[in-house]
Order: C-alpha cells, then structure tokens, then sequence
C-alpha cells in the first residue's frame, strides 16, 4: 500500500528536479559574464535575493527547527552553492561600486541569516514556535522571489511581445509551483503552501499572457526581419552605387 508519506516524497524528488532546473536557468548569462570578463549591464540582485530565501529554507528545514524536510535542505542546499556561484562570477568579474555594493549585500545577508539562528535557537523553545517564526520570514522572502516575474510580465504586456519570457521557464514554474505546493498540502505545511501557491498563480499567468501575445510576438520578429533585410539590401545597393562611380571617375 503507498503511504501519504511515500507519495509526498515522490512529489518532493520531483519538486527538487523542477527547482533544479529554476536555479541552472541563469547559466547562459554567467557563461557569456565569464568569457566576456565583464558583468556589462547584468544586475547581481536577482541572485543575492535568490541566495537568502535559499539560506533561509535550509534554517527552515534543519531538523531542530522543523523535523522531517531533508527534501527542502537538498533543494535549498543546493540553491544555496550554485548562487554563490553565480554571486562570485559577479564578485570577479565587476569593480568599483558594483563590487562593494555586492559584497556589502552578502554580508548582511549572512549576518542576518546568523542572527535569526541563534536568536529562533536560544529564544524559541519548540518546533512549533521556532517553524513560525523562521517560516514566516520565508513566506515573505519566497513571495517576493516568486514576485520577480511580475516585472517580466509587464514588460509583455507593453511590448505585446513574449520574447524575453520564454516558455520553457514559465511551464518549469508552474510545475515547481505545482509539486511543492502538493507536498506541502499532503502534511499540511502553511509556510511551504502560501509562497508555492503564489509561484502558481505567476505562472499560469505567464502562460495566460504566452497564449495571447504568440502571434503578435511572431509578427513583431518577423517585421523585425524584414526591417533587416530591407537594411541590408539597401546598403548593398549604396555599396554597388558609390563602387559604379568610383569606376566611373577613373
């Protein structure tokens, strides 16, 4: 017979696979920031932000805070090493204000993450209040991570355009959203439910807004095509021109 608990871990395997997938999508930047030797115009918040909720997830699943989330750990866990990854290319590659700004963030993020620990450990003497309390500041941290696409998709809507929010990302959302939002239903877990639940709402209306600007979206690149060949046909035109009176002239 299969037991919620079975099910719920086969959910959270599944969820670690999806955010996995979330966490690796920035690759393509960090390797054009790392062969180019330059941040250019790329910001390092999205990642220093991502970095927290990580380190706060894993506080949230350590077995002295709330028993039984080793799944939330090995995601989190490894969140956690890939941003740093991504913070450090950062750290290496800018200089200047951009540097200083960076590390500053880091360190209140580690001095913050700090003082929540030993402030839930030696002040908060169960599960249950220590679970709140931490689970709380993760509800607000993973709300706001989830949140980041609203930028996105406002730009779509102005732009009429889903080219710069691609739909491999928003379908690996919403299937994120949706297995840990079932794991964390199954035992119910309010503070994994609020932030997962919000993750889906996101990303079904990333999808919403895919639907309705695909077409307008493939007629604004291929104008855009069209605007390039006419270009370029034009400036063979000039060329060939200027190359006849050239001849002509000697």
């Amino acid at each position: 017979m299969v037991t919620a608990d079975t099910i719920r871990t086969a959910i959270g395997v599944i969820g670690n696979g999806t955010a996995l997938v979330l966490f690796l999508s920035p690759v393509p930047t960090f390797y054009r920031i790392w062969k180019k030797r330059a941040v250019e115009q790329y910001s390092a918040i999205p990642y220093v932000a991502t970095l927290l909720n990580c380190m706060m997830w894993v506080l949230y699943g350590l077995p002295v805070v709330h028993p039984h989330s080793m799944l939330v750990i090995t995601i989190n866990g490894t969140g956690m090493a890939i941003q740093l990854t991504y913070v450090t290319l950062f750290l290496l590659y800018s200089a200047g204000a951009a540097r200083r700004k960076v590390l500053l963030l880091l360190a209140a993020e580690v001095a913050f993450v700090a003082a929540v620990a030993a402030m839930v450990l030696t002040l908060a003497h169960s599960h249950e209040r220590r679970s709140m309390v931490v689970g709380v500041l993760c509800v607000l941290f993973g709300t706001g991570m989830y949140a980041a696409p609203l930028a996105v998709m406002k730009m779509v809507i102005q732009t009429k355009s889903v080219e710069y929010m691609p739909l491999f990302l928003s379908l690996a959302s919403l299937v994120n959203g949706i297995c840990w939002t079932a794991y964390a239903l199954i035992k119910f877990d309010l503070y994994i439910t609020i932030p997962n639940g919000l993750g889906v709402l996101f990303a079904v209306a990333q999808l919403v807004l895919y639907a309705i600007y695909y077409k307008s979206t493939q007629q604004i690149i291929e104008a855009r095509k069209r605007k390039a060949d006419q270009v370029a046909m034009t400036e063979v035109v000039v060329d060939g021109t200027r190359a006849g009176s050239n001849t002509g002239g000697h």
